[in-house]
């Protein structure tokens, strides 16, 4: 059989493409924070080791082992007591593996990725570099209403995909955490899942202004009418946002109640940056979105609002209810983000 002849360059060109095609995006996800760990428990899952190093040292770990903070440094317990400032775990060839991270008394979650343990002044710093799909599919599972159709699905996995595309910054030494201050994350959902099934089947889809992709934002209900980053003075950076109605949440308010001081009332500007110090302060239920009227009683300040978060981009309620009546993702996003675009990141 005759074989054609490639020229070298296109050769490497043929190397490179394969390269890029195989070789899957990496974010690095700050987790478990909010335990403010000191001490935390690492294992394998299944019967394939997880390959950890301290330093220059590497290990096969079979069972379980403990990394405790030591006051700048961590101490390994189960492997010589080993004091490092360095701690990653991975297959053994720089690739993701699964197991489980414990923050003991606490809870055990089990993750895709490769480790990484770092040492800060009270607490240890758990990062877990994971596949962005991988991501993606974890938060649409965590993040989702456990009733939304795969079409609502697939509206959250763009959106999310977007936000670890553009929205990287928030945090030193990671990309992005696992609370909803960047966006919900737990472990990975299984394979034929509906929320893997909804990450695969818009793989590499986000959400574009000017061609250009944004860290889209969204909530869990908007109260009737969704906000625009004007009205709850947050700069405007790319994607302005805007306000549209949304029929379900205005037809099914999410209603909630708050009493507060008029001392505390009095820092309430109707903006995003003042809610979320009031409930820094008080407790994040006190104020739980930004749709609201306000009137004294009894010496205090009684808040009446529907809807839950910061009521920007995306309701997933309402994507819901669009998706449970025939709409696709694309409608779904013609609605809650006019004049963007899909597109391959």
């Amino acid at each position: 059989m005759k074989m054609k002849k490639i020229t070298m360059t296109a050769f490497l060109l043929m190397l490179i493409a394969c390269g890029a095609q195989s070789q899957e995006k990496t974010v690095r996800i700050g987790v478990l924070g909010l335990f403010h760990p000191q001490e935390v428990g690492v294992s394998p899952v299944g019967v394939r080791p997880l390959v950890c190093a301290a330093g220059e040292e590497r290990w096969a770990v079979n069972g379980s082992l403990h990394v405790i903070l030591d006051r700048m440094s961590m101490r390994i317990v189960n492997h010589s007591n080993t004091v490092t400032k360095t701690f990653t775990c991975d297959d053994g060839l720089s690739g993701a593996t699964e197991f489980v991270v414990t923050v003991p008394g606490k809870l055990a979650r089990r993750y895709r990725g490769k480790l990484e343990i770092a040492p800060q002044a009270r607490e240890l710093v758990v990062i877990v570099a994971m596949e962005l799909e991988t991501a993606v599919a974890s938060i649409v599972m965590a993040e989702s209403p456990p009733d939304a159709p795969i079409e609502a699905l697939k509206a959250q996995a763009v959106a999310t995909r977007s936000f670890l595309i553009a929205g990287k910054g928030r945090h030193k030494g990671f990309d992005f955490c696992d609370t909803t201050h960047c966006q919900f994350l737990r472990q990975a959902p299984e394979p034929g899942s509906r929320a893997s099934q909804a990450a695969a089947a818009t793989r590499g889809l986000v959400l574009a202004y000017k061609g250009e992709a944004f860290a889209a934002m969204y909530s869990a209900s908007c109260g009737g009418r969704t906000h625009s980053l004007e009205e709850l003075g947050i700069t405007m950076r790319g994607y302005p946002y805007y306000a549209v109605e949304c029929d379900y949440c205005r037809r099914h308010p999410e209603k909630w109640v708050a009493k507060i001081s008029q001392a505390d009332a009095a820092g309430l500007a109707g903006t995003e940056s003042s809610r979320l110090k009031l409930a820094r302060k008080l407790g994040w239920k006190t104020v739980p979105g930004n749709s609201y009227t306000s009137h004294e009683e009894d010496g205090a300040v009684v808040l009446e609002g529907s809807g839950r978060g910061h009521g920007i981009g995306l309701c997933q309620r309402g994507g819901a209810d669009m998706a449970r009546h025939g709409a696709t993702f694309q409608q779904i996003f013609e609605h809650y983000y006019p004049n963007t675009e899909i597109k391959q990141y």
